[in-house]
Formats: C-alpha cells, structure tokens, sequence
C-alpha cells in the first residue's frame, strides 16, 4: 500500500480521529502542566489550534472528522454528571454559601446576556445575531436550544460559546488576582458562571473547591438562562 493510499484508509478511519483528537489533547494539557497552568495555556485552545490546523492541512471535512470525535462528544454527559461528586465533597461549603451563591447567580447571568446583546445592538448587528449572542455564557447544548428557539442561529451560537469559554478561562486568573479574590469557592463560581464547561475545566486544573463550585454555577446557570434570555430580549425589540 503506497502512503497515499495508506494516508486515505487512515483518515477516512474514525478511530484514527479519536486517536488523534486524545493525543492532541494529552499532548496540550502536558505542555499546560509544565507551563504551571498557566491561563495563556490553555489545553482547549491549544487542541482547538492544532486540530484545526490539522483538518486544513489535510484537507479533511469536518463531518470525517467528528465521525470519530463524537465518541469523546458522547462522554460530555458522563463528565457533566461526575461533577456530583465533588459537589458532594464539598455540600456543608455550599450550604453556607447559598445565599451569596443565589444572587452571584442571578447579576452575573443578567450581566452575561445583557452585556452581550447591548454590544452587538451597539455594534449595528442585526436581531438574529444579537439573539445567537444572548446564552453565550452557557453549555453550548443549551445554548443552542435557546438560540434557535428565539430565533436565532445556533452555529453562530456555538461558535460564540466556545469563545467566551476559552476567553472566560484564560481571563479569569489574572483578573481575579487583580482584584484580590482569593476564596476558591468565588473564583470558581465566577469561572463556572462566566465559561461553562470550559472554564469549570479550568477551575479544576486549578483546586477541587474552585471546580466543584465551578460546576454549580454551570449547571445553575444553563438553568436560568433559559428564563431570562427571553425576557431580558423583550426589553430591546
């Protein structure tokens, strides 16, 4: 077999994707790891920068290639339940803190749709994209539904959500430090606010309580979003 033909047999294969998109991933939170974590090093965006440059270099579609990624898609709902766990760990921490927890809540998911949709409307753009920006702040299946739901488009959706994770998670760090916020139950919640999966990812990289709180604020968050999304909307068109 000549490596041309061998280089078609592989890359048509979806178990060479998913091999490929673990590796890159492995290789990514190494190199996050030896850079100490470090906020600019993010394992997502660095998968996200080499698995693109892969899929264009090869000139492979998109659709070949999820046809093997979607099995580690599949393990995001495992992942999203596990986060239990450490919420279990940690529930006389959030029994005391439900209060403050309650209300971070709810500004910081106004502030997330509000801001969004004032800046796009400022920016000129038109009401589909101003509606696709408006869950950017949650878990992108959620996200999505609600976008498409008020009349929006869910790629663009996706896309924006994937952004704000990634920013959310590299932004975070530095900005709570500048501010002097030490308690990782309040970094955690912000980043779990703020950036979903993406940025409770973080927040575990980073210490237990940060992640466990991390995954409330995400699981409260692609909650309420829902609700006030359509109603913060009403107030602009």
């Amino acid at each position: 077999m000549t490596g041309t033909a061998l280089w078609v047999y592989l890359s048509t294969s979806p178990l060479f994707w998913l091999t490929v998109t673990l590796m890159v991933w492995i290789a990514a939170d190494q190199l996050s790891l030896a850079a100490n974590r470090h906020s600019l090093v993010n394992p997502v965006l660095v998968s996200i920068i080499v698995l693109a440059a892969t899929l264009k270099v090869t000139g492979t579609d998109y659709r070949v290639y999820f046809d093997g990624a979607q099995f580690v898609h599949f393990l995001l709902g495992p992942a999203t339940v596990a986060l239990a766990v450490p919420l279990h760990r940690n529930r006389e921490l959030v029994r005391k803190n439900l209060v403050p927890m309650a209300a971070a809540l709810v500004v910081g998911s106004v502030v997330a749709i509000v801001s969004a949709v004032g800046i796009a409307l400022v920016a000129g753009a038109s009401r589909s994209v101003v509606v696709s920006l408006a869950p950017k702040s949650v878990t992108a299946a959620v996200a999505m539904a609600v976008s498409e739901t008020l009349g929006g488009v869910p790629a663009l959706t996706a896309t924006m959500v994937i952004a704000t994770g990634i920013l959310g998670a590299i932004l975070l760090t530095p900005m709570m430090d500048a501010l002097r916020v030490r308690d990782p139950a309040a970094r955690g919640f912000a980043a779990g606010l703020a950036s979903h999966g993406i940025g409770t990812a973080r927040a575990f990289s980073v210490d237990p309580v940060a992640g466990a709180f991390a995954g409330i604020a995400m699981a409260l968050n692609a909650l309420l979003t829902p609700v006030l999304a359509p109603l913060v909307l009403r107030l602009f068109f």
